[in-house]
């Protein structure tokens, strides 16, 4: 196949158009979305959805992450990423096959009914992870778009996916919240440097290849500006696959805790790298586009 999004080739860096739709339904009666917020989505590349799950919901999940954290010798140890330089937990993937209450979590149709939505087709769940970021110590995650290392280390073909982010505590202003640039979905940026080998054993800590350059990010905020969405537990925040995104370090004493869940469209299952000698391992990149079946009812019913 044809790239049409190459990146990591090139000496310099460049702002390629998006050839990819990124609402790919039309809206009608009775869309899991409102037009305004679906056209927001398009124009903006995010949403933030406030109350999405019920106190009790919330507070099952936050019992169950509870328990994830608790106990990291119960999981599989290459899914657990320490912060670099520590032994804090920095994410957990594949939390979903981890967690009965975490799968239950991902076919909810509150989020994959609006993921089939938005991405008019059925769905998997591409990756899957919690997000921890600890008092004073969490660190920062850099500047990037998901899709340039899906597509380069995944060998995800197209830019039909998005990731919702579960918040499971308070996201402030001060606790290293996710930083957006909105509009930029709409922009690819390549990256330079070559992929080394094994190259998620550094990144998944420090991610240093497939970054942006500062003058395209420079160009980006000053043209977009930067948001920094926040919200009470329950809250999601969705964004497309090629959005602009990093966050600060969290030097405060309040913890910042997230269930990230990735949902790409089935036709757009993985395909070999297009920048990378190996994909990335399963638990990273999932290569099972067996479609999700929406699962409606509260969480707190049907994930014991």
């Amino acid at each position: 196949m044809s790239d049409i999004y190459p990146s990591r080739r090139a000496a310099q860096p460049e702002l390629l158009p998006r050839h990819d739709p990124v609402v790919h339904a039309d809206w009608h009666p009775g869309a899991p979305l409102s037009r305004e917020q679906v056209e927001q989505f398009d124009r903006q590349g995010y949403l933030v959805l406030e109350q999405v799950f019920t106190a009790a919901e919330v507070a099952a999940l936050q019992s169950e992450t509870g328990r994830l954290l608790g106990n990291p010798s119960a999981l599989d140890r290459d899914t657990i990423i320490t912060e670099p330089g520590g032994s804090e937990i920095r994410s957990i993937f594949e939390i979903h096959a981890q967690s009965a209450m975490m799968a239950r979590l991902a076919a909810d149709d509150r989020l994959a009914g609006v993921a089939r939505f938005l991405l008019g087709d059925h769905v998997y769940l591409h990756q899957s992870r919690l997000n921890y970021k600890p008092g004073f110590e969490g660190k920062e995650f850099y500047w990037h778009s998901d899709f340039e290392t899906w597509h380069a280390e995944d060998g995800m073909p197209r830019m039909r996916a998005l990731s919702m982010s579960v918040l499971l505590a308070e996201n402030t202003p001060n606790n290293g919240p996710l930083m957006l640039i909105p509009g930029s979905h709409r922009v690819f940026v390549t990256c330079v440097g070559e992929t080394p080998d094994d190259n998620y054993k550094r990144s998944l800590k420090k991610q240093e290849v497939g970054v942006p350059d500062e003058i395209s990010l420079a160009d980006l905020a000053h043209d977009k500006g930067i948001v920094a969405p926040i919200g009470q537990p329950g809250t999601v925040i969705l964004f497309d696959c090629n959005m602009m995104h990093g966050s600060n370090g969290n030097i405060t004493p309040f913890p910042r805790a997230n269930a990230f869940l990735v949902y790409n469209a089935v036709s757009n299952r993985l395909q070999a790298p297009f920048a990378a000698a190996t994909p990335r391992p399963d638990f990273i990149a999932a290569r099972d586009a067996t479609p999700l079946a929406p699962v409606s009812g509260a969480l707190t019913e049907q994930a014991a």
